[in-house]
């Protein structure tokens, strides 16, 4: 089987690849270009651990061919810290411990840097509903939501 060429850009990157007719986005992204943060939950489209922008929209790299990628953009979550520094969602999720195994957590982050992206004063209702594809079985989503919401807050300077 002939393997395709892929052109992209990940994380800002151009980056090349070669992969098979059935590779998945996040197949290649963690087995070929060891950008190892996007998890495998469930395979299926389901859980949301495996979320990334494609384009600028959230989408499930599992369900995705990494064929797909070509001529496009792809951010992950190893795309959100610049350099050193975390991105504020990532320090609040660390230091507000609202994450517990961390399968969920980059897909979590990906959306809720997203939503913020979209909308920097969202209510609790709204990042619950943005944030509804990506399931969690370890933390009961409380400390998940206030940390969205507390993240927004700092990052439009308010109290």
């Amino acid at each position: 089987m002939s393997r395709i060429h892929v052109s992209t850009t990940i994380n800002g990157d151009d980056v090349d690849y070669l992969c098979e007719a059935g590779d998945t986005l996040l197949d290649v992204l963690r087995d070929q270009l060891d950008l190892t943060g996007s998890k495998e939950g469930c395979a299926s489209g389901d859980c949301g651990a495996c979320t990334v922008r494609l384009d600028g929209r959230l989408v499930c790299a599992c369900l995705v061919l990494g064929a797909e990628a070509e001529g496009r953009s792809v951010e992950t979550i190893e795309g959100m810290a610049e350099g050193e520094e975390l991105h504020p969602l990532q320090r609040n999720f660390i230091n507000k411990a609202a994450l517990q195994c961390g399968i969920c957590t980059p897909g979590i982050l990906v959306a809720a840097k997203d939503l913020l992206e979209r909308n920097p004063d969202p209510t609790e209702e709204e990042v619950r509903y943005w944030l509804a594809g990506n399931l969690c079985r370890c933390t009961g989503y409380d400390k998940i939501i206030r940390t969205v919401l507390e993240t927004a807050a700092e990052m439009r300077g308010a109290a």
